[in-house]
């Protein structure tokens, strides 16, 4: 039986969303869909595949193996559930743009060939760019445009890694890389750091995320990052320069979003903190780290997506998302409440969520490799998460001084997929087993142990009294906390004179050119007659009806005699 890849699955459904009418057929079909790539996904198993041929390549267009399949199986539940949450919109262009996000970021993870990988890449960064002009608002659209162009030139950065990998090695399977295979696997790691928002290349998500749609964000803060993850956990394990980038990440991350006020900034802040433990588990590159990229993966994913549903859930009752202007929703928004807390336990590393079974992984990991001061600085980075996230963003948001904002009542099917998310996170903290069991090595852990409760409950406990002694001084703060984009943003003007400016004149001209020749032709050649004084009208009007001669009898007798040739054929052939 011929089986459909399953990011093709998720295309096919893009197409009649683009065609379908009624917004809760295309809104089943966004549930709908992903649960059937699901199911087969999870029936195929692992060690299915499929192959053809372009342009004389040999493509892998999929390849289920143990490290994909726990990423594949994550993306396409949060897809789904994420369609739950998006239920009520009635957008054709946000259905078909996440529906191809989420065939794309599956069609990367699942690919087996350096092209296949490129062509999902590529569709993953223009279709989660509409996510973000669909919000349709001046600052969205620049917004957009600065996150389009930063993918496009990721993507160049890949594609040009592939050619030089290609030159070296005649073929394009997806295999691990090395240093000594020189520019070809340094422009793959450019291409895929910007991605995973290593700073400095980052400025594209705190930018991009918060000012995207309420809905379209949930997709954007599951699918970009995590299947960049999956490329750098296939392409570059045990590269120990990872381990300090993913540290890197893992602060830096963390201390932007204590700055920042927008409630979705700080959470995409702290995707670049939290995607920083996993870079730094492939760069350890040991069994156990591995796993614990994976399943760091996955249990960020379901509390991430949470959180942001959390985050949209408040703009979409209040229109507000700056920090500084909320406070007081705690007893208008109780539904909200309960859910977002359970994200921010999970994030926070509480027992009994599934961020304590997993981070601790990663952070263990660089203990059994003698990475102390990197173990070290991952705890630290800990700190920070319960800092903002579990404690800075409800206490404001909830419980803060109350701002006397209204709340409208938010559609029913968010708290829904908020609900699914929530039991995921509780359930896999319970029995981590089920998660485990999907994990790619062979590497065994347990996380419920003395040691690792002593420890959690020591970092939260101090965090939450600190955060207590210091809160007037971490409250929300109505200004913008400069970024690395500040370099590009104040370049633009320069590049715009040097470049955009000269570049525009240089085709005004030609353009200016070219309607002057057309102008001077129309004007000699519209009226041949007046050449020769023959005019009929006016000198300076050409009127065909008046300039044109009758048809006369030579050009008669010409035109019967060409009629009667063809007649005389035509009877002869027959």
């Amino acid at each position: 039986m011929f089986e459909l890849a399953p990011a093709f699955w998720l295309l096919g459904a893009a197409a009649l969303a683009a065609i379908l009418p009624g917004k809760s057929l295309r809104a089943a079909i966004c549930v709908a869909v992903p649960l059937v790539g699901l199911w087969q996904l999870w029936t195929m198993g692992v060690g299915a595949s499929a192959n053809a041929s372009l342009a004389g390549f040999e493509l892998t267009l999929y390849s289920v193996t143990k490290v994909n399949f726990v990423f594949a199986v994550i993306f396409l539940l949060i897809s789904a559930v994420a369609g739950v949450y998006a239920w009520h919109v009635d957008d054709r262009g946000q259905q078909v743009a996440a529906l191809s996000y989420a065939a794309g970021a599956l069609g990367v993870t699942l690919a087996g060939d350096f092209l296949t990988l490129l062509l999902f890449w590529e569709l993953m960064a223009v279709a989660s760019a509409w996510l973000v002009f669909a919000r349709k608002e001046a600052r969205s659209l620049r917004a957009g445009v600065r996150y389009l162009l930063v993918h496009v030139a990721g993507g160049s950065l890949l594609f040009g890694g592939i050619i030089l990998f290609y030159g070296q090695t005649g073929t394009l399977t997806l295999q691990a890389l090395t240093p000594d295979m020189g520019l070809a696997a340094w422009l793959v790691l450019a291409g895929v750091a910007l991605n995973v928002a290593l700073p400095p290349l980052h400025p594209w998500l705190p930018d991009a995320y918060p000012k995207a749609t309420i809905t379209g964000a949930i997709f954007m803060s599951a699918l970009t990052t995590k299947s960049a993850v999956y490329v750098l956990l296939v392409l570059f394990p045990g590269w120990d320069l990872l381990i300090y980038m993913g540290l890197f990440m893992a602060l830096y991350g963390v201390v932007y979003a204590v700055l920042a006020n927008d409630i979705r900034q700080i959470l995409a802040y702290h995707i670049i903190s939290q995607v920083g433990y996993m870079v730094t588990g492939v760069g350890i590159g040991t069994a156990l780290s591995m796993n614990g990229t994976a399943a760091h993966a996955f249990s960020h994913i379901l509390y991430k997506a949470l959180l942001f549903m959390g985050a949209g859930a408040v703009i979409q009752a209040t229109g507000v998302s700056k920090l500084s202007d909320l406070g007081g929703l705690a007893p208008k928004m109780r539904g909200v409440v309960w859910l977002f807390m359970i994200g921010a336990f999970s994030i926070s590393g509480f027992p009994l969520f599934n961020g304590f079974i997993s981070k601790s992984m990663i952070v263990s990991s660089a203990g059994e490799a003698h990475h102390y001061a990197i173990m070290l600085g991952l705890l630290l980075a800990s700190v920070g998460t319960f800092l903002h996230t579990g404690l800075k963003i409800p206490v404001f948001t909830f419980w803060g001084k109350d701002q006397k904002l209204e709340a409208k009542p938010i559609p029913r099917n968010m708290y829904v997929a908020m609900g699914l998310v929530a039991f995921g996170c509780t359930f896999f903290g319970v029995y981590p087993h089920a998660l485990y069991v999907l994990l790619p090595f062979d590497a065994e852990y347990h996380p419920y142990t003395a040691y690792h409760l002593v420890e959690a409950t020591q970092i939260l406990t101090f965090t939450f009294i600190g955060f207590w002694v210091l809160r007037a001084k971490l409250a929300g703060e109505p200004y913008i906390a400069l970024d690395t984009d500040w370099f590009y943003r104040r370049g633009a003007p320069v590049a715009t004179a040097l470049l955009v400016k000269p570049v525009n004149a240089f085709f005004a001209a030609g353009a200016k050119t070219r309607d002057g020749i057309a102008s001077l032709l129309a004007s000699n050649f519209g009226n041949p007659r007046a050449w020769f004084g023959m005019n009929k009208g006016s000198a300076d009007a050409f009127n065909p009806d008046v300039e044109r001669s009758p048809l006369g009898a030579g050009l008669a007798f010409i035109l019967l005699v060409f009629v009667a040739i063809f007649a005389s054929v035509m009877l002869l052939a027959s």
